[in-house]
């Protein structure tokens, strides 16, 4: 497929490098001299400097012969721009990024619809929506759902008390032979392993465990964790993700917002009817023991600046705040969050890339799902009539070591999938992917 990608920031760049691994043909098109010559040494993509909201940089980059156009510059006006101007061009599909909430209303006259973009993409609700989601699960670092909520992903961080430490998973399994659950993938460090029988689980292991829903809270009993009800919950952080998230939560928590800017502090007085706004500095920690931390539920640091984010979660952390959620705007410090111990953080840049490549992708595949600080996928696939994967058992097929299929839905019926079952026609099955596998894992589903 011949995409654009309008936009060589960290999610543009992010998003190229993922679909040129999968032999995408990528044009990305950036505007700052700076980051372009960092784009064309980084990337095994083309690379055009100038405004998606030219013609003539347009035409450059193949706006003629494209499949589809992805806009996410920091200006929604560029976006909206080259996306109307890739329909002019005859571009099928068109994805575009936009800060301003009311462009998604379609009460306004000024929406996707109006201007005929496919998909638009508003991080900051991706954001309050997914932490709303991890403070749910408050013993999980990552949650993610599939086939409409029945089965779930679930990352969990196991500490040196964790009772299923150094058991060899084959005999893990068996003594919960009852308990239908498949640990998909370990995080050890920085290495990402697609398990197999004979390996064991140690302290600080990142673990990423398939099972149905209601299985969920039996699972996070087994690995010596609990859910702990949170109602008295602090945001660091008053921009649109945090007035989101608090607007969500207020009618059932105690709601206390902590925000420098005075103006967005008196904006946020007048639209949250319960939450209690404080003006002041996240990272002053006799600010925050004056406002009650130490008597806090949980802390979500939801600022648009990674470092005060990062501070203010270890200051929590040291005043034992039970739950905490870090923000990440920038990849880079993905891989170090778990190391410092902040229990689970958000990234922006994972969720809007796996919005994109769920559109991107769609046909025999439903959902995909990127996770922050891992260089793998969870993958949701239907099971066409066509599909190469009916035509033998699982433990027959050419699979590829670094995937495996975590669970399958079958109707209404959610099951661990063993070696000798042969999929159906409709049967929807979530997959753990690391990057060399996920082509072929998607051409047995084709």
């Amino acid at each position: 497929m011949n995409i654009i990608i309008v936009g060589g920031g960290t999610i543009g760049f992010a998003l190229a490098k993922k679909l040129t691994y999968e032999k995408h043909d990528i044009t990305l098109i950036e505007n700052s001299p700076e980051r372009y010559n960092f784009l064309i040494q980084q990337l095994d993509a083309s690379v055009v400097l100038g405004s998606g909201t030219s013609p003539s940089v347009l035409e450059e980059a193949g706006i003629r012969n494209a499949d589809m156009m992805v806009a996410i510059t920091n200006v929604d006006e560029v976006n909206l721009l080259a996306s109307i101007a890739a329909k002019k061009y005859g571009v099928q599909k068109t994805v575009a990024r936009v800060k301003n909430r009311e462009f998604l209303s379609t009460q306004s006259p000024i929406n996707a619809q109006a201007f005929k973009i496919d998909l638009l993409i508003h991080p900051e609700s991706i954001v309050a929506q997914g932490t709303i989601k991890l403070l749910k699960q408050s013993a999980a670092s990552d949650i993610i759902e599939f086939a409409h909520g029945r089965i779930i992903l679930i990352g969990i961080h196991l500490d040196k008390t964790s009772p299923i430490l150094k058991i060899p998973l084959k005999h893990l399994a068996a003594q919960y032979d009852d308990f239908p659950f498949r640990i998909v993938a370990i995080q050890r460090k920085e290495f990402t392993k697609i398990p197999r029988g004979d390996d064991i689980l140690m302290p600080n292991d990142r673990i990423f465990v398939v099972m149905s829903r209601e299985d969920t809270p039996r699972f996070i009993e087994i690995t010596g964790k609990h859910n702990t009800p949170l109602d008295r919950i602090m945001i660091l952080g008053g921009g649109q993700t945090g007035f989101l998230i608090a607007k969500a939560l207020e009618k059932e928590h105690n709601v206390k917002i902590v925000e420098s800017n005075i103006d967005k502090s008196h904006a946020l007085a007048e639209k949250l009817k319960r939450a209690l706004i404080v003006k002041g500095d996240g990272r002053d920690i006799n600010l925050l023991a004056l406002e009650g931390i130490i008597e806090m539920d949980a802390f979500l640091a939801m600022t648009g600046d990674d470092e005060t984010n990062i501070i203010s979660c270890l200051l929590a952390k040291h005043l034992q705040v039970p739950r905490i959620i870090c923000l990440i705007n920038k990849p880079d410090y993905s891989p170090i969050i778990p190391t410092i111990g902040i229990d689970a953080f958000i990234s922006k840049q994972a969720l809007l890339v796996t919005g994109i490549l769920k559109f991107i992708r769609r046909g025999n595949v439903i959902s995909v799902a990127s996770i922050p600080g891992v260089e793998a996928e969870a993958i949701e696939l239907v099971a066409n009539k066509n599909s190469r994967i009916l035509k033998k058992p699982l433990a027959k097929l050419n699979f590829p070591p670094n995937a495996i299929i975590g669970a399958v839905m079958r109707g209404e019926q959610v099951f661990i999938p063993t070696g000798n079952l042969q999929l159906q026609e409709g049967d929807k099955a979530v997959l753990f992917c690391l990057p060399g596998a996920i082509r072929k894992v998607e051409s047995l589903f084709k």
